[in-house]
């Protein structure tokens, strides 16, 4: 099959397509263009991350197409129902990029923290002029062991993020739409040391419990956030936030007005409302850690990406 990744595939899983028979283009076309090129290049597969929309308009128009993959986790940038529904195969990679993304997160709990973000940001221009200043500024940090860790959404990134949590000593809750008790095992060098067992409660008994907050989970359905200002409310007093998963699954404006108020310490974003434009107010808040939606972008997480795409492409054709 003649297969189009408009928004870039790791080298691997191009090199195995290949050698299986299929076409691969990893040209990047623009939204506006994707429809047209799409049918001129008689493409069957169309491969996306996050940036490529597949909606009912690009579904209607290419007939021709028999898969979209999305490489990654949520697939609310394609009308999944919808080119089901015209018998497309649709499908993500879930599994491949939990490990990457439970890492960055752990790396922003970190830098909250200790304030290291905001400490990157002012040693360049005022360290020194006002090195003691500074000193004393970021001197007044806390450590993570000893803390709990809430978790909303409890599946692969969540159940991996606990990894990482109670192997630094932390407690964790985790809150998710389903009923799930989860056996998170903790390893040293690969070997298995203990089992521990989290059972999903109410969110209200995770936020509400918890110093620092992780989101893995996207949108309601009817399109509001999960985190807003109600949920803020009911947080602990300087609380830390981080959202990895979906712009929007944190009420940006509301978060702002947490953040200048006090009621949020500080809050990591990997995602935003607007990508890739995103608001103003986000970019130069002084008690925001920002990535420009990379959670799941590291060399290895790709490679496996790339190969779970390969697998099912090549059991599908």
């Amino acid at each position: 099959m003649k297969v189009l990744a408009n928004d870039g595939l790791a080298q691997n899983a191009v090199e195995l397509l290949e050698q299986s028979g299929h076409t691969v283009i990893t040209n990047n076309v623009p939204q506006e263009a994707l429809i047209e090129y799409i049918n001129n290049e008689a493409v069957e597969v169309l491969l996306v991350r996050s940036a490529t929309k597949v909606r009912t308009d690009l579904i209607d128009a290419c007939s021709g197409l028999k898969m979209i993959g999305r490489g990654g986790v949520g697939m609310d940038n394609i009308d999944v129902d919808y080119a089901r529904s015209k018998g497309i195969n649709v499908f993500n990679t879930p599994a491949s990029s939990s490990q990457a993304v439970a890492e960055v997160v752990m790396a922003q709990l970190y830098t909250m923290a200790r304030g290291l973000y905001d400490a990157n940001r002012q040693m360049p221009s005022n360290g020194k002029a006002e090195f003691k200043v500074l000193k004393k500024k970021y001197g007044k940090g806390i450590e993570l062991r000893g803390k709990t860790l809430g978790i909303v959404g409890f599946g692969r990134i969540g159940q991996y993020l606990a990894k990482y949590a109670l192997g630094n000593g932390m407690s964790v809750v985790a809150h998710d739409l389903h009923d799930i008790t989860a056996e998170i095992p903790i390893e040293i060098n690969g070997k298995l040391v203990h089992t521990e067992k989290i059972q999903s409660t109410s969110l209200n008994e995770v936020i509400t419990n918890a110093d620092f907050i992780s989101i893995h989970v996207p949108k309601q359905s009817d399109g509001s956030a999960v985190i807003g200002a109600v949920e803020l409310a009911s947080m602990k007093d300087g609380v830390y936030l981080v959202n990895t998963a979906r712009g929007g699954s944190i009420d940006e404006s509301a978060l702002i007005e947490a953040l200048d108020s006090g009621k949020v310490a500080a809050a990591a974003l990997d995602v935003f409302e607007n990508e890739p434009s995103p608001d103003t107010r986000l970019l130069g808040h002084p008690k925001l850690s920002l990535s420009p939606h990379v959670g799941a972008a590291t060399k290895e997480a790709q490679a496996r990406i790339g190969l779970e795409i390969v697998d099912i492409i090549n059991s599908a054709s």
